[in-house]
């Protein structure tokens, strides 16, 4: 997710401060990085953003420093194993390939636009190293990406678990939304005012309609009982994944309710993930937002194809869904592709 490094090309461009853009445009093998990944060069040496970090991006940056010299764009085609003589010697085994592009700056409207869009837009480096929106097939480009609007979290409860939940997931791209009747707890003294907060009866806000983004729902109310009346909702509802706090027992006694009371279908509660959150015996509300974002994490990239396989990375273990212990042992994604709000579709990779 891309969201913060538009945000900040877009700031940088209003700003009249030049930088180079290196971004990385095709990877084999191993890598610390993946394709997409984006870096910002500045003239006085800052960076924003990585690469990667280490000898990679200590030569690419070299790289972009003098394109930013010079006005002319480069690209990079870097070996990292022990034969590149890299100084910190290199194992990872994989070839990267890239871009740098020192007139970013100049297309701040576009940038702009992707750091706000609402719907997905493409964009691409044509091979004179221009940047503008990709519009329509054909035509010959040197690098594509689709930019995709933030995916929606809702949070029914504003306890201390939603407030350990919300500011990681703002920082993931995440456009989190909070829901509770509790005023006391559902304020900005508590969530970074980027949240937006619903706050009422529970039988009005349980009717939002959801947004026309991939929606990712997360049931951590006060007890049991606005547990189940919140879930007694959602699950009729197209969530591209729905996880709700507890333990297996609390699972069990819930689907044995639902299914007594005919609230929900057997199939309909195999697609709710209780206990939510990956299996890292976390201790604690903000290691459980921690592992409660990472299983986030591992069903977005699912969702937008860009799960890699076990070899592409040396992190490309953390996105093998668990075998066994706690959380849930359904597929991390809650609901298919297809379940999600009608125009939506995921981009190319």
């Amino acid at each position: 997710m891309t969201r913060r490094i538009y945000q900040e090309m877009a700031r940088l461009s209003a700003e009249g401060r030049p930088f180079a853009l290196g971004l990385i445009a095709r990877v084999k093998g191993s890598s610390p990085q993946r394709t997409g990944a984006k870096a910002l060069f500045l003239p006085e040496g800052g960076i924003v953003g990585t690469l990667g970090g280490g000898c990679l991006e200590a030569e690419v940056q070299a790289r972009a420093l003098r394109a930013l010299r010079t006005g002319k764009p480069d690209t990079f085609d870097l070996l990292l194993d022990h034969d590149f003589g890299w100084d910190d010697g290199l194992i990872c085994g994989g070839r990267v390939q890239g871009l740098i592009l020192p007139d970013a700056h100049r297309v701040g409207p576009l940038w702009a636009e992707l750091a706000e869009a609402t719907e997905p837009v493409r964009w691409g480096v044509r091979e004179d190293f221009s940047i503008a929106r990709v519009e329509g097939p054909g035509g010959s480009w040197l690098y594509e990406e689709t930019v995709h609007p933030p995916f929606a979290l809702w949070i029914a409860g504003s306890g201390h678990v939603a407030q350990a939940v919300a500011p990681l997931a703002l920082q993931l791209d995440f456009a989190v939304t909070v829901f509770d009747d509790r005023p006391g707890l559902a304020n900005h003294r508590l969530f970074p005012e980027p949240t937006i907060l619903r706050v009422g009866p529970w039988h009005e806000l349980l009717h939002e309609p959801l947004p026309r983004v991939p929606t990712f729902g997360l049931i951590v109310t006060r007890g049991h009982q606005h547990d189940a009346l919140v879930l007694s909702e959602w699950i009729h509802r197209p969530f591209a994944f729905l996880g709700m706090i507890g333990s297996r027992r609390k699972a069990r006694l819930i689907r044995e309710q639902f299914l007594r009371q005919k609230l929900a279908t057997a199939g309909q509660l195999d697609r709710v993930v209780c206990p939510v959150g990956l299996p890292i015996h976390a201790i604690g509300v903000n290691e459980i937002a921690v592992s409660v974002l990472a299983q986030f994490i591992q069903c977005r990239a699912e969702l937008l194809g860009l799960a890699r396989t076990q070899d592409a990375s040396p992190t490309a273990r953390a996105s093998e869904p668990p075998s066994s212990g706690e959380g849930s042992a359904a597929a991390p994604c809650a609901t298919s592709p297809g379940d999600t709000p009608q125009g939506w579709q995921p981009g190319q990779k």
